[in-house]
């Protein structure tokens, strides 16, 4: 899809003279004459998936994921639906592994493959027939831990339940999901919640790796009148899908206990359910719709924290993109970046399911606003330790010391 931790790999193995091929569904690169003649909204969005490798690397399958991002442009949900939709991602997914199955008997002198949960089952299966490594990125934690958060939040907000996507998947994803990381030799996680949801018949026979993303580049300094007011309220920002499983119903609960004139909640994102439903639940944030990435770091320059009290992630990179704006975060370890955090220099750690200490982190900040631009400048410190090259190097050292058992 395009992620920045998917392009940091390939870089990095493209450089050392190790990358094969890599087989996605589309990529931008050789559409540049093209991109330059769409409108801005259309050629921005193509231009995540650049993959800043030789062409001739790359092997796209671009049909159905294509057409899935036509689809959701013309919000023709029904071609999308969850699992059941012609161009839902899962769909994407599966048609994608089977076209990338199809292509390893032709690849010479590859040693190991790479895969990404969901697209991993049948690549796998020809991997192994082959006798090469099979190498699994779980970039959330393991599907059964996970599950079983989302059921408990489900019955704990029930209100909440139809924004938690993750409850509906059925039995046959779920099985498919299993059967990739039974296949697998080594699995990647992002971090060490990701690691610590796997079951521990899978941490003892697989080769486990905790590999944490890099961080972005710091913006450039923002125009005066975006710049954030000292002495203001204090904006807090939530971003993300407007989902509980990144804690949206608790920050809410959290804001309605505060109840101060001096703060503020910024919410940026997707919503899931009509927007009359969040404000019934808490009519008083300030909206701000997705846009183009450079304008979120421009929205996150104007706010003074951020906050994620997510029940289940992955790493969610918005913590590390926030703190390179100079923003602290109130976050629980499950948003998978508890290594970030230095309590009371770049933030808190909050525990899940905890709208009073949300609400008590909050109003701490609130209090000691003179701190607060301080906590920022180390979080940036911080977060600026942690890089792509350093993301990739690990799992490639890791790959390298499997193979030489």
């Amino acid at each position: 899809m395009g992620n920045e931790f998917v392009r940091a790999w390939i870089r990095h193995l493209h450089a050392r003279g190790k990358l094969s091929r890599f087989i996605t569904c589309v990529s931008a690169d050789p559409l540049e004459w093209l991109l330059s003649r769409l409108p801005l909204r259309i050629s921005g969005e193509l231009r995540r998936r650049s993959f800043d490798v030789p062409s001739h690397l790359v092997d796209t399958h671009p049909l159905r994921e294509s057409l899935r991002l036509l689809a959701q442009k013309l919000k023709l949900s029904s071609l999308t639906r969850h699992e059941s939709g012609w161009m839902c991602i899962d769909a994407v997914c599966r048609d994608l592994d089977g076209y990338a199955a199809q292509r390893i008997p032709a690849l010479k002198n590859v040693r190991a493959v790479y895969c990404y949960e969901d697209a991993a089952e049948k690549t796998f299966e020809a991997a192994a027939s082959a006798g090469l490594l099979r190498v699994y990125d779980l970039p959330i934690a393991y599907w059964e831990f996970g599950r079983a958060l989302m059921q408990e939040e489900a019955a704990r907000l029930p209100r909440w339940e139809p924004t938690l996507v993750g409850t509906r998947d059925s039995r046959e994803k779920l099985e498919r999901k299993t059967r990739e990381i039974e296949l697998a030799d080594m699995v990647i996680c992002p971090s060490q919640f990701v690691l610590k949801s796997l079951p521990p018949a899978l941490t003892e026979s697989k080769t486990c790796v905790v590999s944490e993303f890099g961080s972005p580049l710091a913006p450039p300094e923002p125009e005066p009148e975006m710049k954030r007011e000292q002495g203001g309220k204090l904006r807090v920002l939530f971003a993300g899908s407007m989902t509980q499983r990144k804690g949206l119903a608790d920050v809410f609960a959290a804001f309605k206990m505060l109840q101060r004139a001096d703060v503020e909640l910024v919410v940026l994102g997707s919503p899931i359910a009509p927007m009359e439903f969040y404000r019934s639940e808490y009519a008083e944030f300030i909206y701000e719709p997705p846009r183009p990435h450079a304008e979120v770091l421009t929205l996150m320059q104007s706010c003074d924290a951020l906050i994620l009290p997510s029940i289940l992630e992955g790493r969610a990179l918005v913590q590390q993109e926030a703190m390179m704006c100079g923003l602290p975060l109130i976050v629980t370890a499950n948003a998978g970046g508890e290594d970030l955090i230095v309590e009371g220099a770049t933030g808190f750690l909050v525990p899940i399911r905890s709208p009073e200490s949300i609400a008590e982190r909050v109003a701490w900040m609130a209090d000691h606003r003179a701190r607060v631009p301080e906590m920022g400048r180390e979080a940036m410190l911080r977060a600026a330790t942690m890089t792509w090259d350093a993301y990739a190097s690990r799992i490639f050292d890791s790959i390298e010391r499997r193979w030489t058992r």
